[in-house]
């Protein structure tokens, strides 16, 4: 079985290499990466290299707008991108389960993401050790792969839900737009609803159940986690900053950042085994 799924992930990663999709994800992702981390206090009159807290929070709001985008544009025609092109029925001719060929996928392309967010945040934590002489190497070091481990989970969670959106879409235009709402609403429409919410409750929904909410937002797990390390940073964390400390501890926080990989990807394996090809 293992093998099989091996067999898969290797085809995906060669054509993500041949269609340069890793080059270009990682191009991006320096490009985004460096450009904040050296022009991000521009607005208070300065340039260059500045706290690393101040770069881990500019790093993790891009990384909040790129990394799923990417992530859902990835691989939300996975199944029924292959399917329209009549691909798919040749694939399950072969001897190899649903559930081993959405598997082998999904670690294709998560070698993909992963590749690609390594080596394009990478760069700017690279850039930061050589010319900064103002952080630490070793807190660097540790806030660096955090950031860039969170980042790779968010990728992965973002895959998980493409994957899911593309088993139970008949089209592939169809996928696309969900994919854009998924996206469009845990980025942005999320948290303003949440924000409208502990506004007109005037703060009676509480602290537990705020923090409850902040869960159900992948993106809002990836924030508490990168923000958690810098006390100075959290008072100008928005939402995160409302959430109570007991609820945002790092074992909730890294076990539910898990749990939105794990579920959709189950949710898609269920599903895919139900489709008529």
């Amino acid at each position: 079985m293992m093998n099989k799924i091996l067999v898969v992930a290797a085809k995906e990663f060669k054509d993500g290499l041949r269609n340069r999709w890793v080059a270009g994800i990682t191009v991006v992702l320096a490009l985004f990466a460096i450009a904040i981390s050296y022009f991000g206090a521009a607005a208070s009159g300065m340039v260059g290299f500045t706290s690393l807290s101040t770069t881990i929070v500019s790093l993790s709001s891009l990384a909040i707008f790129l990394i799923p985008l990417i992530a859902l544009i990835l691989a939300y025609d996975t199944i029924v991108g292959e399917e329209e092109q009549g691909t798919l029925i040749l694939l399950l001719t072969y001897p190899l389960k649903r559930s081993e060929l959405l598997a082998g996928k999904f670690v294709g392309h998560a070698a993909m993401m992963a590749l690609a967010t390594l080596l394009g945040f990478g760069s700017s934590g690279l850039l930061i050790a050589v010319f900064s002489e103002q952080v630490e190497l070793q807190e660097l070091l540790v806030a660096y792969s955090i950031f860039i481990f969170t980042s790779i989970l968010l990728g992965w969670t973002f895959i998980a839900l493409a994957y899911l959106v593309s088993v139970v879409s008949s089209e592939k235009s169809r996928a696309s737009g969900v994919a854009l709402i998924i996206w469009f609403a845990l980025v942005f429409v999320f948290d303003l609803l949440l924000l409208g919410l502990l506004v007109a409750t005037g703060g009676a929904i509480g602290d537990d159940l705020f923090g409850w909410l902040l869960l159900l937002n992948p993106t809002d797990i990836f924030r508490l986690i990168n923000l958690g390390s810098f006390e100075a940073t959290q008072v100008q964390s928005g939402l995160a900053s409302i959430a109570d400390s007991q609820m945002i501890q790092p074992a909730v926080l890294w076990s539910s950042l898990l749990g939105w990989i794990v579920v959709p990807c189950l949710l898609a394996v269920w599903r895919f085994n139900k489709r008529v090809i």
